[in-house]
């Protein structure tokens, strides 16, 4: 006589109700998962991108531009350690900015303490007249190295609005006559009109390229552009940290 056979337990169905939960409970763990992977993805593109700045920082601070600085205007002591250059154009706010709120301050601290010297160069590119100012104050630098700096101040102190061609011959030179600078007043209408020092305004704006300037001001402490020239403890930081690499030489 045959064993009758066992029936299976019936398989319990889940109601409409505990799908709809799991199928909830699947998609929040769904968008958990793409929310952590694209945080995550972030991430990765971010200390990718820093490691890439880092590199290009390095890369900049390995290779300091070498400047002739015998061949450009000197605030301060030819033997000072630290050699800023400031790339400017007369007719630029900024660089007029700078003129009368960094640079007091760097001579101050550092060039009036024998510490770091300033140099410059033309970078005239805003207006036709950015080339005359550069091509008085050069005339202003041959004459005098001390009356050139007397000049670079008075030019950004009186300079004019942008847009407007105001720095003509006669301008320049009776900003001369009234800043009382020692030098020749005929001699530097003429350099003006005969545009003497023409080919070294296209030196230095060609170094301007060469060292890779696109903005002024710019500045350049012992041959490393600084990134903030508007923030004077950044620029003090870089002058401390060039004079201990000089004295570590």
């Amino acid at each position: 006589m045959s064993k009758p056979k066992k029936r299976s337990a019936p398989v319990p169905q889940m109601s409409k109700q505990e799908k709809r939960r799991a199928e909830q409970e699947q998609q929040k763990q769904k968008t958990r998962i793409l929310i952590v992977s694209t945080v995550a993805i972030v991430v990765i593109i971010f200390v990718a991108l820093f490691m890439l700045a880092s590199k290009d920082s390095s890369s900049t601070t390995a290779d300091p531009v070498n400047f002739n600085y015998s061949e450009m205007p000197r605030l301060g002591n030819e033997d000072a350690p630290v050699k800023l250059v400031e790339f400017g154009d007369y007719k630029c706010p900024a660089c007029a900015q700078f003129a009368g709120g960094i640079k007091p301050q760097i001579v101050q601290k550092y060039i009036e303490e024998g510490k770091a010297a300033l140099y410059f160069v033309n970078m005239a590119f805003i207006g036709p007249d950015s080339e005359t100012a550069s091509l008085a104050a050069l005339s202003v630098y041959h004459q005098s190295n001390d009356e050139f700096w007397k000049f670079y101040d008075a030019i950004y102190k009186n300079q004019g609005a942008e847009d407007v061609e105001w720095a003509t011959a006669d301008y320049l030179v009776e900003l001369a006559q009234k800043e009382k600078l020692a030098i020749d007043y005929d001699l530097l209408r003429k350099d003006i009109e005969n545009r003497t020092y023409a080919e070294e305004l296209s030196r230095d704006i060609q170094l301007a390229n060469d060292s890779k300037v696109t903005t002024t001001p710019s500045l350049f402490i012992n041959g490393v552009m600084t990134a903030e020239p508007f923030n004077f403890e950044a620029i003090s930081a870089q002058i401390d940290e060039a004079a201990q690499a000089v004295k570590a030489e």
